[in-house]
């Protein structure tokens, strides 16, 4: 009876733990077909008139462009800075295997509190980067006063922090490719450029999948980094959906109209990780064949 249960038993924590997420899913989903507000506190059914509200609504429209900004920002800016960190650590040298332990020193730090540190150091009157800049004429950049500086801003905080993320899975990647191919190109006389563009990336495509899937899907429920560093200003040219979301819920008390927008971002980013996830299995494939 032992071994026919063990099976049965195994799964009991996956169960419970998606019962812990699914249920809450589903209480919040229910919620969004009432009218709860802090001046409400006996609610009506509306069914689909919140998610009405929040297609209708042009600050809905202007969170999502911004958040589709971000998002398309950071992950294109820490693949490509992550696949080149990756390159350079991938030769065994002394410098890159000192580097290599330094380089996960961000993802140590939590991202709210690196977006503090970078909120301090981008002052444009006390910041030690306008300090450091002004010998080159460029101190006094107002770099989380003008909408573009703050939204570039709070993409660089997400450059440093996740950049490592992203070159560390490259980097394994690359030291799991076979060496065959390249031996054989070697031979063949082949040189770096080709050999890259020919060999190393698509084989190295479905880490760096993986990687761009991991920080796209974060960086379109980004909130710690834009929250700590900008609040969603100057204006409303940082509120990302997830911002926003917290504005509705919390700070205007539409607890349903806030709820609505979660529901709305996590369809969004459910949409494109299946996208995502789809071309990840052609990419695979694709691999596959130049491997062999």
């Amino acid at each position: 009876m032992r071994l026919a249960l063990r099976p049965y038993l195994l799964i009991v924590p996956a169960l419970l733990l998606t019962c812990g997420i699914l249920y809450p899913f589903g209480l919040g989903l229910y919620y969004t077909l009432f009218d709860f507000s802090a001046s409400k506190p006996q609610p009506d059914m509306v069914r689909f008139e919140n998610y009405r509200a929040v297609f209708t609504q042009e600050a809905f429209w202007n969170s999502a462009w911004v958040t589709v900004l971000y998002a398309v920002g950071a992950a294109l800016v820490e693949t490509v800075l992550g696949v080149a960190v990756a390159l350079l650590l991938h030769r065994s040298t002394l410098i890159g295997r000192v580097l290599e332990k330094i380089l996960i020193l961000p993802l140590m730090i939590a991202p709210v509190i690196a977006a503090i540190i970078w909120k301090l150091m981008l002052q444009p009157s006390v910041g030690v980067v306008n300090y450091l800049l002004r010998p080159f004429g460029l101190g006094g950049v107002q770099w989380t006063d003008t909408p573009t500086g703050a939204l570039l801003s709070s993409i660089a905080v997400d450059v440093w922090v996740y950049t490592p993320f992203v070159a560390i899975l490259a980097l394994a990647g690359l030291r799991s490719l076979p060496t065959s191919p390249f031996e054989a190109a070697a031979v063949d006389g082949a040189g770096w450029w080709y050999t890259f563009r020919r060999l190393t990336l698509p084989m190295l495509w479905p880490y760096v999948l993986v990687a761009v899937i991991f920080r796209f899907m974060d960086s379109l429920k980004v909130f710690d980094i834009i929250y700590a560093l900008t609040e969603g200003g100057p204006g409303d040219s940082t509120v990302v959906l997830q911002i926003r979301a917290y504005l509705e819920a919390i700070r205007f008390q539409r607890y349903s109209f806030g709820i609505s927008y979660t529901i709305v971002l996590w369809a969004v980013v459910y949409l494109a990780a299946m996208v995502l996830v789809k071309h990840l299995g052609k990419i695979q494939r694709k691999a596959a064949e130049v491997t062999t």
